[in-house]
This record gives C-alpha cells, sequence and structure tokens, in this order.
C-alpha cells in the first residue's frame, strides 16, 4: 500500500497539530495556570479535535458523547475529578505527610489529594510525559462537559427537564438510596446523546470499575460544573505548583531512585558481581522463575502460563502470596520506591536460589550463580531516560566512583501495533523518535526467529516512539507504517532507554560496549483497527502468553549467554 499525496497532507496536518498542542503545553507549564475554557484551554481543544486521536473516538461528533474514550480516561485520573473545579499539578511536596488520603487511579501509578471539595492535587514525578498525559485527558473530558452543557441548557439559560430528572437520581445515588435504573438510563440516554443499548452497555462497564463513580454521577458533574460556569461564572483552573516547574527535566526522582538502588547493592557487597537489568512488570519474572517450583505441592501447573492465570485470580490470591513468599526466602530483595517514581525494583541474588528453580522453570543447569538480577517495573515516557541515564552511571562513594557490572540490558514492554493484533510481538531494529530527527538503530540479541515456535505473529522492524498514545491518529501512524519508515509499532519509552544506553557506552563509557541489549514488546492494541484501541479495554487473560513467553526467553537468554561464557 502507497501513501497518496492526500494521505501524506493529512499526515502532514496531524503532525502539526500534535506539535501545536505540545508547544502550548509547554507554554503552560511555564506560565504556571490556565482555564480550560479561556483562550489557552479553547486552542488545546480546538487542536485535539483538529487532530481526533483514534483513541477518543467520537470526540468531533458534537451530537454524542464519547463514552469508551471517556472510560479510559476515568481509568487514568483519581476519582471524582469530574466534581473538582480547581486542579493542580504539583512535584512531591510533602502531602503524604498529612493527613489527606492518597487516591491512585487504576491505570496510572500517580498519587492524587482531594482537598475539599472543589480541589483535586495530583503528584507529577515522573517527568514531561506524565504532564502532556494528563493534560490531553483534562482536555478530553472538558471537551465532553461541553457536549453534554449544550444538549442541556437552552439560549435563555433554562436546562432540560431530562437534566433536572438525572439531578435526582445522582442525589438519591449520592445518599445511597435505591435509585430506578430503567428510568435512569432513559434520562442519560438522552442527556449524552446515545441509544439506549450504548448506554447501557457504558453502565455496565463503568460499574465494573471499582476506581469511579457511576456512569450517572460522573456525567451529572462533568455537565453540572460546565453548566455553572456558563451561568454563574464559576470558572475552573488548572495551576502548576512553582516546585513543579522549577524541578521538570532535573532528573530529581530518578536521581534518588537510582542511588537507592545502587547504594544496597554497594552495602551487599555486590558491586563488582554481574548485574542484568530487566524492565518488565515485576510478576512475570517472579512467577517465570520461582512459581512452578513454590507451589509444587498446590497442584500439577502444565506450564507457567497456566500457572499465572490461576494466580492472577482474586480467589487464588494465596497462591501469588505463597510464590513471593518463597522468593523472598531464597534470594529475592524488594526496594520499595518512596522517592516519587513509582518503579518498585526486584533484585535476586542467585547465589541463594536453589538448584531445582533453573531446572524447573527454564531446563537450565544452575551455573550463574554470581550473577545478579536487577527487576523494575514499567517505566512511562521520558521517565525511562531519567532513571535509566541515573542508573547507568558509576555510584558514588566518598572520593570513589565505583559503575555497575551491567552484563546485559533487557527491555519488554507493551506496544501498539500497526501491523497485526492483540497479543501478537514486535521485535525492533531501531527506534525513531517521532516529531525529530532523532533516531537509534540497536543491535537487538533478540531475533525474530527467538519466538517463531511460539504460535505468535511476530514483526521485526522500525518502531516509533510517541510523545503521548492519546495523541495519535490514524493519518500519522498510516505514514509511519506505509512510508518508508515501514514502522510495525508504536510505544512511548524505546528511544529514551536507548539514548540513556548510548550515552553510558560511547560517552560516559560506565558500561562496557560489549553488552547485550534487548527489546521485545507485545502488542495491546491495534489503534488502526476499530474497536482495537486501548479504549476498548486491556489485553487481560490474552496478554499472559505473550508476557510469558518474552519473560521466558529473556531469562533464557540472560542464562545462556553466561552459561557459555563460563565454558
Amino acid at each position: 500500500m502507497q501513501e497518496s499525496y492526500h494521505d501524506k497532507k493529512r499526515a502532514r496536518e496531524s503532525r502539526a497539530a500534535i506539535e501545536k498542542i505540545y508547544i502550548t503545553m509547554r507554554q503552560l507549564v511555564i506560565r504556571g495556570n490556565y482555564k480550560p475554557n479561556g483562550f489557552s484551554g479553547q486552542a488545546l481543544k480546538e487542536g485535539l479535535l483538529a487532530l481526533s486521536p483514534e483513541i477518543y473516538g467520537s470526540i468531533t461528533d458534537p451530537e454524542r458523547v464519547e463514552l469508551d474514550g471517556l472510560l479510559y480516561v476515568i481509568d487514568r485520573l483519581p476519582v471524582g475529578i469530574e466534581e473538582c473545579r480547581f486542579i493542580k499539578l504539583t512535584a512531591k511536596e510533602g502531602f503524604e505527610n498529612t493527613d489527606l488520603e492518597p487516591l491512585i487511579p487504576s491505570k496510572r501509578r500517580r498519587n492524587c489529594y482531594r482537598v475539599d471539595q472543589d480541589r483535586m492535587y495530583i503528584e507529577m514525578t515522573r517527568g514531561r510525559s506524565d504532564i502532556y498525559d494528563i493534560l490531553t485527558h483534562l482536555t478530553f473530558l472538558y471537551n465532553e462537559a461541553d457536549k453534554i452543557k449544550k444538549h442541556n441548557i437552552d439560549t435563555k439559560g433554562r436546562v432540560s427537564d431530562d437534566w433536572k430528572r438525572l439531578q435526582e437520581v445522582v442525589e438519591q445515588e449520592m445518599a445511597g438510596d435505591v435509585i430506578d435504573e430503567n428510568r435512569a438510563l432513559v434520562y442519560l440516554s438522552n442527556i449524552i446523546g446515545r441509544t439506549i443499548d450504548e448506554t447501557k452497555e457504558a453502565i455496565i462497564k463503568f460499574k465494573r470499575n471499582k476506581t469511579s463513580y457511576s456512569l450517572f454521577r460522573i456525567i451529572y458533574w462533568l455537565g453540572k460544573i460546565s453548566i455553572e460556569e456558563s451561568k454563574k461564572g464559576f470558572y475552573q483552573e488548572i495551576t502548576f505548583s512553582a516546585k513543579l516547574r522549577e524541578i521538570i527535566g532535573h532528573h530529581i526522582y530518578g536521581e534518588l531512585w537510582a542511588t537507592n538502588i545502587k547504594q544496597f547493592i554497594f552495602e551487599k557487597d555486590w558491586i563488582d558481581r554481574p548485574v542484568h537489568i530487566i524492565s518488565s512488570n515485576l510478576h512475570s519474572v517472579l512467577n517465570t522463575l520461582f512459581g512452578l517450583t513454590a507451589l509444587q505441592e498446590d497442584g500439577s501447573f502444565a506450564d507457567v502460563e497456566s500457572l499465572a492465570l490461576q494466580s492472577s485470580s482474586e480467589k487464588n490470591e494465596h497462591l501469588k502470596q505463597k510464590i513471593k513468599q518463597y522468593a523472598l526466602e531464597n534470594g529475592m530483595h524488594e526496594l520499595h520506591d518512596t522517592h516519587g517514581t513509582n518503579l518498585s525494583v526486584q533484585i535476586y541474588d542467585l547465589r541463594k536460589v536453589p538448584d531445582e528453580v533453573f531446572e524447573n522453570s527454564l531446563g537450565l543447569q544452575h551455573s550463574f550463580k554470581d550473577n545478579i538480577l536487577l527487576v523494575m517495573d514499567y517505566a512511562f515516557g521520558e521517565q525511562a531516560y531519567e532513571c535509566f541515564d541515573e542508573l547507568l552511571k558509576p555510584y558514588e562513594v566518598e572520593y570513589d566512583n565505583l559503575p555497575l557490572n551491567i552484563a546485559s540490558i533487557n527491555i519488554m514492554g507493551k506496544a501498539g501495533t500497526l501491523c497485526g493484533k492483540k497479543g501478537d510481538l514486535m521485535i525492533p531494529t531501531s527506534f525513531v523518535f517521532e516529531g525529530t530527527a532523532d533516531n537509534y538503530p540497536i543491535e537487538n540479541d533478540f531475533q525474530k526467529n527467538d519466538f517463531e515456535q511460539s504460535g505468535i505473529s511476530i514483526f521485526h522492524g522500525p518502531m516509533i516512539t510517541v510523545l503521548g498514545t492519546s495523541l495519535q491518529n490514524r493519518d500519522i501512524l498510516n505514514h509511519f507504517r506505509y512510508s518508508s519508515w515501514q514502522a510495525v509499532g508504536l510505544e512511548m519509552e524505546g528511544a529514551h532507554y536507548q539514548k540513556a544506553i548510548q550515552s553510558a557506552i560511547k560517552i560516559r563509557k560506565s558500561i562496557n560496549d560489549h553488552i547485550k541489549v534487548r527489546y521485545a514488546y507485545y502488542a495491546s492494541d491495534n489503534p488502526l483497527l476499530t474497536g482495537n484501541t486501548l479504549a476498548s479495554g486491556s489485553l487481560g487473560a490474552e496478554g499472559i502468553k505473550p508476557t510469558y513467553l518474552i519473560t521466558k526467553k529473556m531469562l533464557q537468554k540472560i542464562f545462556l549467554v553466561e552459561k557459555n561464557t563460563n565454558k
């Protein structure tokens, strides 16, 4: 498939819209505040509407409120944010030392604090990507709130009868009374411009979400605040704390996080031992290494995937805890971050791991006892550079610089595929940084044939590191797929990781240039297919097979290389 002139033109226009949005956001952070319905807020809304990202579905439809996009956004924002007129983005400024209860969104690790009825404070400790992400989601929310207002208020400022009835429903719900859902469904359907079936399906999805209010309440409060702003002048405002604006981009939290890890390794006298860094989720490495051995007495598991499927169920929480306890007793150490990165770390001392663990999990003899595994949770966007850049620096103790003995770097990630479907694999050959001329060819120790016996589709080629998944539209993605870039997927961290690795090898020379670097991604969505964007829901059980396949191959690569080296 070749790009037409029209396709190229649309891709350029979309790229310009993204650039305009990001420039506006950076200006607002520097300025320190803006009003969503003021000049700057309207500029963001217009940019988002011009771009029409796939993840936000029918955002450009003036009649219909976008429901899948709303659920996606609500999952990533603190509960009750739709009720707040004043939102403040802050650095880590001591809220944890108050009596305020932190609110943590289900799909984004952020500490948020509801100060009073009107105010929500949100800690931004994961870099610029985190700020851009939340501003994009808020802009979407305010756009949908405007639709609700326009549907339910006439030219004389009178609210519709459906709106009055929804208000009664929400007041009953907030008082703990039983509501008539059938009637409430009709009111809500009229208010949001959706069919009864569409509204009913959305209500069920929001009910399943344990970290948000009901769809009735969310729609009501979005519309209520927007209506009050137009009728009574009760303006909304987003502000950025002075501390946040002062430290943004200065690696404050990444440095504290990395120093804590290196200090732990130094105090254990492991500074000279080979360290294999793994960036992935924590549970897959834990379960792959220890699961089959720890649960030998709890039933027969055909493989680690079936074990993971069972232990992930809430009713089998005891299995998960048993694996973790066994690991803690046999070489695993946990480092929980208290500095703001929200990146937990597990460190495995392989001298303490029983031989049978490797035989059961990987089919290998335990001949690599000197090794250390350092497993860190997924980073978020630009945070990947901040944390890796600091981690790969030598540990400074008194007047000496002690580099870690990094033996390999292994990165597993979730990504959007441009070629296949959810659950497929992507093996990158390079990373191209969206919106810049930066590109990072890599010598990936993972190859397509490492996974070919798995029965999963595998795609091999360049990947795009995007500024944010929430701002990708079909035109830009088609350009990356069908132009000479021939990209196979998009993600948010690869170029950031590789930038830190290259500077550590070629400029700082803090790690050896012969270390093995491995990247593999599994597809969490395909933004080019209707119904397959991130807003359509998470992978769930579908994600277990690719996650554990990559994890197992990663560990086998680490240990087989070490085994051959020992020979």
